[in-house]
C-alpha cells in the first residue's frame, strides 16, 4: 500500500519527492475533472518514462466489436471503450536546447505535487538539473473550469537558477492518440485536420463507428516576470492530426518565464459539427477577456459553493478527513448533474477500465450521495436516465427470449444497450434490475417527490416486474419459484441457483410494483389509465406476478439460522479469511478462477447487501447473526464492499470494526489497498464512503417521512459533521462524544428523531441532544 506515499493533509493530496515507479499511480490520484471532461495527471512536458496518458470527454465512447470463439445467442455485439481523447495539455519545453524530461535529467530536487481539493486545482513543482548543466525551477498549475466546462487552464512557469537561459515553450494539440487498453494497437479516432490563427489552434477528430466529432483547442500567451510578452509563435508545425507552436524566451537568472495555455474541447453532443471551431473560439474569447487570475478565482468560488453543501468534517483524524474529502471531491469532479444524458462511470475521468458509463453502482451507491448533497433534480435526472433507456432495456430482454415488455437493464452501458462481454456478468448478474427499482423507492422515500412514479417510474417498475415473473422457474419438487443460473453481487460465484439477494430483491420488486399500481390508480387516475393502455397490463398478469412473489424460494440453513448465499453454499469448505496466508491475497490476482469459484470466499456484500437495502425487514439480531456468518468469509476485493460492512458494523455497535472498514473505503485508492490504482480510481464506490459516515456513524435513516439518527462516533475522532438537503431544507448535523447538535437552514421547523426521541429543530437555531 501507499501508506507513506501521500502526505496526510486536511484539504490537499500531496506527494513529495520524485519516484518514477509511482508516476502512473500519481497520474490517477491527482486526476482532475469538471463533470464534462477530465484527465489523468500526466506531465504537460515530454516524459520518456512509463506513463498512462489519458484525457476523457463525458459521453463519448467507441463500440469495440466483441470477439469470442463460440458466439452465444443474445451476446453483446460490442464492449464500450471509454476513449482517450485528443491531447490538449501538451507543452514541450526546451532549456538551452535540451528537452525538459524528468526521466532523463541529471537530478530532480524538491519535487512536489498538490491536488488542492478545497479550491479545485492541481499543482506540480520541482527543480531540475539538466544534462547540459542548466538548473531551473518549474511550477505548473492546471485546473478544469467548473463554470465553463469546455475550458481548461494551464500556467507553466520556468525560472533559471544558475545563469541566463533560452527557454522554448512548444504547446501542441495531438489527435493521434490511442487507448491504453486498445487491442492490437488500433486507433479509435479519425483525424479531420488542424487549423491555426495567431496564438490559437484547433484539431478536429471524429470517432469511428459512433461518429462523435470533437474540436480540441488551445490558445497561448507568454509571460516574463508576470508581464505579457506579445509574441506570435516563431514556428508552426501542422499535420492532419497535430499542430504545434514554438515560443522562445530569453530569461536571466531569477527571471520567471511562463506560458498560459487555455484549452479544452467542443463536442458534437452540444454543437453542430460545422460550428465546433466557432464554439471553441467563443470559449477562448471569454477566457482571454477574464484572464488567468480571474478564472482561477472563479474556480475557487465554484468549489467553495460545492463544499458548502457537500463537505464532511472530521476532527482529530487527518487521514480520515483527507480520505472523505478526496472521495467527495472526485465524485463532484465526475458528475455534477448538469446534463441528464450523462452518468457516473466506475473510473470517472481517471482511467479506461470497466468501459461504459453506467453500472448498478449509480442506483445502489451514488444516488443517496447526490440526493442529499445536491438539489433533488440531480437525483431525478439519474432516474430519468434509466427511464429514457427503458426501450433499450426491453430490447436487451427480448434478445434473451423474454417478451411482453419485460425489461432487463444492462450491467454496463453507454446508451442503454448491454455492452459487457463477460458471460457470467452479462447474462447472469441480473440483480442489477433490482437496484434500479430500489432507487425509485429510495428517491421517493428521501425526497417525498412521488410525481416521478406516475410520470415515468411506474413504467420502469412494470418492465422490471415482468422480467422477474418470466425469469422465475417453478419447482414442483420444492413447490416454490426459483431463480436459476445467476451471479449475485459476489462475483466470485457464477452460474449458481437461488442467490438469496437476487431472489429477495425480485420478490420485493414485484410487491413494490403492485403497490405503486394500486396507488396510482387511486390517486393519479389519468396517469394510471395512460400507463395501463401503453403497457397493456391486465389484472390477470398482475395476479401471476404476485403468485411468483408470494411463493419465492429462499435457501436457509437451520443449523446456522441464516439465509444461504445460494443453494449448496454449505457444501464448500468454510475456512475464514483470517486463516488465509497473506501471500495469497488478493486472491483475484493470486488464484486461478477455477479455484476462486470453488472456494467459500466472498468478493463483496451479497446476503449482507440485501440486509443493507432491506434493513427494516429484519431484526438487529438477524443482522448480527448474518454478519457474523458472512463477514469472516469476505475478502473485500470489490471497492463496493467495505462501505456496506462499515455501516452494518456501526449498526451493531462494533465501532472499531466500523472504523477499520471506513478507513479502507475512504483510503482505498490513496493507500492502494487493491494494488491497482495506476489503472484509475474507484469513483462509484466513493459514494459508499459518504454513506459509511452519514448512514453508518450518523445512523441516518428516513422512516415515515422523517429523518432518524442514531449517532455514534469512533474512538479515534473528536467529532464530525455533515449536511443533508432533506426535502429542500438543509440540516447540519454535528456529532461529538456525548452530544449531537443540529442547525437548520430553512423557513420552517423540522422534526427529527434521535435514538427514537422526537426533536424539533427551528430554523437558524442550535439544538443540542
Amino acid at each position: 500500500m501507499n501508506q507513506d506515499y501521500i502526505v496526510p493533509n486536511n484539504w490537499s493530496i500531496i506527494e513529495e519527492g520524485f519516484d518514477a515507479e509511482r508516476v502512473k499511480s500519481s497520474e490517477s490520484l491527482f486526476s482532475i475533472g469538471n463533470g464534462a471532461m477530465g484527465q489523468r495527471a500526466n506531465f504537460e512536458e515530454s516524459y520518456s518514462g512509463h506513463t498512462f496518458q489519458g484525457s476523457y470527454i463525458a459521453g463519448i465512447y467507441y463500440p469495440d466489436k466483441t470477439k469470442v470463439g463460440w458466439w452465444k445467442n443474445g451476446y453483446p455485439h460490442y464492449f464500450a471503450k471509454v476513449l482517450n481523447a485528443p491531447n490538449w495539455i501538451g507543452i514541450d519545453v526546451s532549456i538551452n536546447g535540451e528537452a525538459l524530461d524528468l526521466n532523463s535529467v541529471k537530478q530532480v530536487r524538491g519535487f512536489k505535487r498538490e491536488l488542492n481539493m478545497k479550491e479545485g486545482w492541481y499543482n506540480r513543482s520541482f527543480e531540475a538539473v539538466l544534462q547540459n548543466g542548466t538548473e531551473v525551477a518549474v511550477n505548473v498549475r492546471r485546473f478544469l473550469s467548473i463554470n465553463d466546462d469546455e475550458l481548461g487552464v494551464i500556467k507553466f512557469e520556468v525560472t533559471p537558477l544558475n545563469g541566463n537561459t533560452e527557454i522554448t515553450f512548444s504547446p501542441y494539440l495531438d489527435a493521434g492518440v490511442k487507448n491504453e487498453d486498445a487491442n492490437w494497437e488500433e486507433t479509435f479516432w479519425e483525424p479531420l485536420g488542424t487549423e491555426n490563427n495567431g496564438n490559437s489552434a484547433f484539431a478536429k477528430a471524429r470517432t469511428f463507428k459512433t461518429h462523435f466529432t470533437v474540436a480540441a483547442f488551445m490558445d497561448n500567451h507568454i509571460l516574463l516576470n508576470g508581464e505579457n510578452r506579445l509574441l506570435n509563435p516563431a514556428d508552426v508545425k501542422s499535420a492532419e492530426d497535430k499542430v504545434q507552436f514554438s515560443y522562445t524566451v530569453n530569461a536571466s537568472k531569477g527571471d520567471t518565464a511562463a506560458i498560459v495555455k487555455f484549452g479544452g474541447y467542443t463536442v458534437s453532443m452540444n454543437h453542430a459539427e460545422d460550428k465546433l471551431v466557432a464554439a471553441a473560439q467563443n470559449v477562448i474569447a471569454t477566457a482571454q477577456q477574464k484572464g488567468y487570475d480571474v478564472l482561477l478565482q472563479e474556480q475557487k468560488e465554484a468549489w467553495a459553493r460545492i463544499w458548502e453543501m457537500a463537505d464532511i468534517t472530521i476532527e482529530g483524524d487527518v487521514k480520515a478527513q483527507q480520505g472523505i474529502r478526496f472521495n467527495i471531491f472526485q465524485l463532484n469532479q465526475t458528475y455534477l448533474g448538469k446534463d441528464p444524458r450523462l452518468n457516473i462511470g466506475p473510473k470517472g475521468f481517471t482511467g479506461e477500465k470497466y468501459g461504459g458509463s453506467t453500472y448498478w453502482d449509480t442506483e445502489a451507491y451514488c444516488l443517496p450521495f447526490y440526493m442529499a448533497t445536491k438539489d433533488q433534480n440531480v437525483a431525478r435526472n439519474l432516474l430519468t436516465y434509466r427511464y429514457n433507456q427503458l426501450d433499450k432495456a426491453i430490447e436487451n430482454a427480448e434478445k434473451l427470449g423474454f417478451k411482453n415488455g419485460a425489461a432487463l437493464y444492462p450491467m454496463v452501458t453507454m446508451n442503454g444497450e448491454e455492452c459487457h462481454n463477460e458471460w457470467e456478468i452479462t447474462f447472469e448478474e441480473i440483480h442489477r434490475n433490482g437496484a434500479i427499482a430500489f432507487a425509485i423507492f429510495n428517491y421517493y422515500r428521501f425526497t417525498g417527490d412521488y410525481s416521478y412514479i406516475p410520470e415515468k417510474g411506474l413504467e420502469v417498475l412494470i418492465g422490471i416486474a415482468r422480467f422477474w415473473h418470466q425469469r422465475a422457474t417453478w419447482s414442483a419438487h420444492k413447490n416454490k419459484y426459483m431463480i436459476l443460473g445467476v451471479t449475485g453481487p459476489n462475483e466470485y460465484e457464477n452460474n449458481i441457483n437461488n442467490n438469496f439477494y437476487t431472489n429477495y430483491i425480485a420478490k420485493w420488486c414485484i410487491d413494490y410494483t403492485v403497490e405503486q399500481i394500486a396507488k396510482t390508480e387511486a390517486e393519479y387516475k389519468a396517469d394510471h389509465t395512460r400507463i395501463m393502455q401503453k403497457v397493456k397490463l391486465t389484472a390477470e398478469e398482475v395476479t401471476e406476478w404476485k403468485n411468483v412473489a408470494d411463493n419465492m424460494y429462499f435457501p436457509y440453513a437451520q443449523e446456522y439460522g441464516v439465509y444461504l448465499q445460494q443453494d449448496g453454499f454449505l457444501d464448500k469448505e468454510l475456512i475464514p479469511v483470517s486463516e488465509l496466508d497473506r501471500s495469497q491475497r488478493p486472491i483475484n490476482q493470486k488464484w486461478s478462477w477455477d479455484r476462486i469459484l470453488r472456494s467459500c470466499y466472498i468478493k463483496q456484500a451479497d446476503v449482507l447487501q440485501g440486509f443493507y437495502f432491506f434493513e427494516d425487514h429484519f431484526s438487529k439480531a438477524d443482522l448480527e447473526k448474518h454478519f457474523d456468518f458472512y463477514e469472516p468469509l469476505t475478502v473485500h476485493e470489490s471497492s463496493l464492499s467495505p462501505c456496506v460492512h462499515s455501516i452494518q458494523a456501526a449498526v451493531l455497535g462494533r465501532m472499531e470494526q466500523a472504523y477499520t472498514f471506513y478507513l479502507r473505503t475512504s483510503r482505498l485508492d490513496l493507500d492502494d489497498y487493491n494494488k491497482e490504482v495506476e489503472e484509475g480510481l474507484h469513483i462509484t464506490s466513493m459514494a459508499g464512503t459518504w454513506m459509511s459516515i452519514v448512514e453508518g456513524f450518523g445512523g441516518m435513516r428516513v422512516k415515515n417521512d422523517a429523518l432518524h439518527f442514531e449517532p455514534r462516533i469512533p474512538a479515534q475522532w473528536e467529532g464530525y459533521s455533515f449536511k443533508i438537503n432533506f426535502r429542500n431544507q438543509i440540516l447540519k448535523v454535528s456529532v461529538h462524544p456525548g452530544e449531537t447538535n443540529f442547525t437548520l437552514e430553512g423557513d420552517k421547523e423540522l422534526t427529527v428523531f434521535v435514538n427514537g426521541k422526537e426533536v424539533r429543530v427551528e430554523p437558524n437555531a442550535l439544538v443540542t441532544v
